[in-house]
């Protein structure tokens, strides 16, 4: 098959065609009663003359968003991904990333077969084998490396000498329930501590929940360092792109670069790097100095005011205090505050999507939300909600026992350290032989530390210390190459994968459907840990019985057959049925034949949507009526005594009492817990944890952009059609003073690295910063359209992490740049 598609034809002809020409779906025409489809078809994109056409709903997986689609096929091949109407979480709409999953399912480069190494770590030289073969390498090892049985006879059953780590995807879940729930590790790092595990932790503890900024229905919205306009072009980004420059909605963007969000701004505040925090509790003193809060709201629903309100006026966190700090006027400090205070409740500091900036990002999101709150707008429409999640049916694992797993090796990493880990602190603890027992084995699915985890070095050097390396995923990327036994997962296309809920305002399910059948020698994750677990399962059993003293004890008391059944030691137990077969069991116990019909024909489901569905223009569909919606969910108690008329304004939300899913039901201020883990209970600006640039010197941050996921799509030519590479933003006149023009060759160095990019000077970023774009600088020779392109921020972005959660701190890394 040959696909040639220029970038023109590809903007017009899919994205211009998928908002316009995919949005005259009916309901009732939106899918055919069988697989064959009519010819007139009123969303036809003219891909051919085909003698077999079908279409298949599905969902995207290009981006985290998981956008619905309805994949179109003809004679046997994927010709075309349009959005699917039926979704309120994606609105009709399909973006240039999505449109290129086909790319994704057609790569030439993809992984193709099961592989295990036969050359030195990292050298590219594997040879195709069969998938027992492959799980026969993992399990006894090769002349190269060794293999699971070995290296847990060896630790005498320590389940957590196996480390494991996972990306963002619907089958992460399924992934992990082998590696935690049946194989016994509890040394798992998924993408959480490079991604929101810090800001999602910074709102949880404060308001009960990270919630989503209702970006539509905002009248006032602070956006700080996010740049939606061209970082993730999803649809509540254009809910609030379509409403700014005097359409309904005001936004300031507090950042240090001149993005495409600061072009669409009321107003663009640029900001010195790693200073939010003094320029949010400025706010914050504002409001309070000022008495222009929502007083009710508060006095109902805020636990430790009092004390936080001291704390904040007592420390004189001033707009001329942030100024000096920030190099954000104190008059523009002040008109922010007010301007946020009298639109709220209808007003969002938005939270944020992305990992830990400086190493006080945890106080910066708690001193967020709190602000945010002081307005009145959490758990309503227009600020921050809650949304309501549709339940699924329940799917039981057996979980077995193991008396020897030991617990998880970066727990002193960070004051606070979860389920999901520190990557930076996990990591260093193992190349710093500091862990209380050593990890010997890595199991990575769809993610790609190589290119992903701050100081590639370092990341290089774990690899190479394992003893079994294993790799699950589509692509052969930088991480792959440094695998012992790579297993080759088919692309989201082929395969069907857990049925998800999504949670919002306008609650739906939809179901990632396979659209074809696996290319190639590959195949689903769940078949994959199948297959894996089915060999594995019985010799590692032995394992157990010969160092486990509780199963010892409990073969004595009723045989080694009941106990291995039983107590969930058959590691395949939980993967024998399908994912088709499970998700229909979790739709139906739940909504019953109907429900799951449904969800088959039209990808999404949500209870009342034949009635509440309905088209309205061309591109204008209702998925809930406005009365259906679940704006509010936190369960309040009315207070009728603040009334003073019965037409009341909307500020006066704070008639409800509201019980948040925190330890006292209200917003928390104060966190004393954390005093005892060395921690400020209470937002607080510390000169110590701020990185001052020595002169001739510059602080580097990074950002992404809409048509890349991270580095997962760099391989992807239809996008790198439409940004080929990545380029070093430099300040203008600091490029004219070190003879530095536009395509330079520029050398940037670090403490921990360099890489070599060329150069873009230009006013819309400050003189002191520098900055380029994530997702470039592939190095694996089996990515031909990746390799050499642009260079990769983490080979000199420093392993700095936040201290309370342990999160990388992606913004504190000095570096020096020089023409080369």
């Amino acid at each position: 098959m040959q696909i040639e598609m220029s970038r023109r034809k590809f903007l017009q002809g899919t994205v211009a065609m998928s908002i316009v020409g995919g949005s005259a779906v009916s309901a009732t025409n939106l899918l055919a009663k069988d697989d064959k489809v009519e010819k007139k078809l009123t969303f036809t994109t003219k891909t051919g003359e085909a003698k077999e056409l079908k279409l298949v709903p599905t969902l995207c997986e290009m981006c985290v968003n998981k956008c619905a689609a309805i994949a179109r096929m003809e004679d046997g091949v994927v010709t075309k991904l349009d959005p699917n109407p039926m979704f309120p979480k994606s609105k009709n709409m399909l973006c240039p990333r999505g449109n290129a999953g086909i790319q994704a399912l057609y790569d030439p480069d993809r992984l193709k077969y099961p592989l295990v190494r036969i050359g030195e770590k990292g050298d590219g030289k594997y040879k195709r084998v069969t998938w027992d073969e492959a799980y026969e390498a993992i399990l006894n090892g090769t002349d190269r490396f060794k293999g699971l049985a070995a290296i847990l006879e060896e630790e005498e059953d320590n389940r957590s000498t196996i480390g494991y780590c996972a990306g963002e995807g619907m089958a992460e879940h399924t992934y992990k329930v082998f590696m935690q729930d049946k194989l016994g590790s509890s040394n798992f790092v998924n993408h959480a501590s490079i991604c929101l595990q810090t800001t999602v932790s910074g709102y949880a503890l404060t308001i009960g929940g990270y919630g989503q900024a209702d970006l539509e229905n905002a009248n006032y919205v602070i956006m700080a360092g996010a740049n939606r306009a061209e970082a993730i072009v999803t649809p509540d980004t254009m809910d609030l792109f379509k409403r700014t420059k005097g359409r309904g909605a005001k936004l300031i963007v507090v950042d240090p670069r001149f993005t495409n969000t600061a072009s669409h701004a009321d107003k663009w505040l640029p900001i010195e790097v790693g200073t939010d925090l003094a320029f949010v509790l400025a706010l914050t003193y504002v409001a309070i100095e000022e008495n222009i809060y929502n007083k009710k709201f508060v006095e109902l629903n805020f636990n430790g005011f009092e004390e936080y309100k001291e704390h904040i006026l007592t420390s004189k966190y001033t707009p001329e205090w942030a100024e000096k700090i920030t190099g954000i006027r104190a008059s523009d400090i002040r008109q922010v505050a007010r301007d946020f205070m009298a639109a709220a409740p209808r007003a969002i500091y938005y939270q944020g999507r992305r990992t830990a900036w400086s190493k006080q990002d945890f106080q910066l999101r708690r001193a967020q939300a709190i602000f945010s709150a002081m307005g009145g707008g959490i758990d309503r429409e227009g600020g921050i909600i809650f949304g309501k999640k549709l339940p699924l049916g329940k799917h039981n694992i057996n979980t077995p026992m193991y008396d020897n797993a030991q617990e998880r090796i970066d727990k002193k990493a960070a004051a606070i350290i979860g389920g999901s880990g520190s990557w930076i602190g996990w990591r260093n603890t193992i190349l710093e032989e500091k862990a209380a027992y050593p990890v010997r084995s890595m199991f990575v699915y769809k993610q790609n530390p190589m290119l992903s985890i701050p100081n590639t070095a370092k990341t290089k050097q774990l690899f190479e210390k394992m003893d079994l390396v294993v790799v699950i995923d589509t692509m052969p990327s930088d991480t792959a190459m440094m695998a012992d036994v790579i297993l080759p997962e088919c692309t989201y296309l082929e395969r069907e994968d857990p049925v998800k809920s999504f949670g919002s305002a306008q609650p739906a399910i939809a179901l990632r459907q396979k659209v074809i059948d696996p290319m190639y020698d590959t195949k689903p994750v769940i078949e994959i840990i199948r297959g894996l677990a089915e060999k594995v399962s019985r010799p590692l059993f032995e394992i157990t019985k010969k160092f486990d003293s509780e199963v010892q004890d409990a073969i004595k008391e009723r045989g080694e057959e009941s106990v291995y059944k039983e107590d969930g030691f058959d590691l395949a137990d939980a993967f024998r049925h399908s994912q088709e077969e499970i998700n229909k069991h979790m739709v139906v116990e739940k909504y019953g034949e109907e429900a799951y019909k449904t969800l088959l024909k039209e990808g999404v489901y949500y209870p009342n949507m034949d009635k509440f569905w309905k088209q309205i223009s061309n591109n204008e569909f209702q998925w809930y009526p406005k009365k259906e919606r679940f704006y509010s969910v936190v369960e309040g108690e009315f207070k009728s005594d603040v009334f003073h008329d019965t037409c009341v304004d909307e500020k006066e939300i704070a008639v409800l009492k509201k019980e948040f899913k925190t330890p006292s039901g209200k917003v928390e201020c104060v966190l004393p817990n954390l005093a005892k883990r060395g921690v400020s209970p209470m937002p607080s600006w510390d000169d110590t944890q701020f990185t001052q640039i020595p002169e001739g010197k510059f602080k580097f941050i990074t950002g992404r952009h809409a048509q890349f996921t991270q580095n997962s799509s760099s391989n992807n030519v239809m996008l790198l059609e439409l940004m080929p590479e990545n380029y070093l933003w430099i300040n203008k006149r600091v490029a004219e003073s070190k003879g530095i023009k536009f395509g330079d060759n520029v050398e940037v160095k670090s403490k921990v690295g360099q890489i070599t990019i060329k150069a873009y000077p230009t006013e819309k970023i400050g003189p002191n910063n520098l900055f380029f774009i994530h997702g470039f600088g592939a190095d694996s020779d089996g990515l031909t359209f990746a390799k050499g392109n642009g260079a990769a921020d983490n080979h000199i972005i420093e392993d700095i992490i936040e201290p309370v959660f342990g999160s990388a701190a992606m913004h504190e890394t000095i570096v020096e740049v020089r023409k080369v």
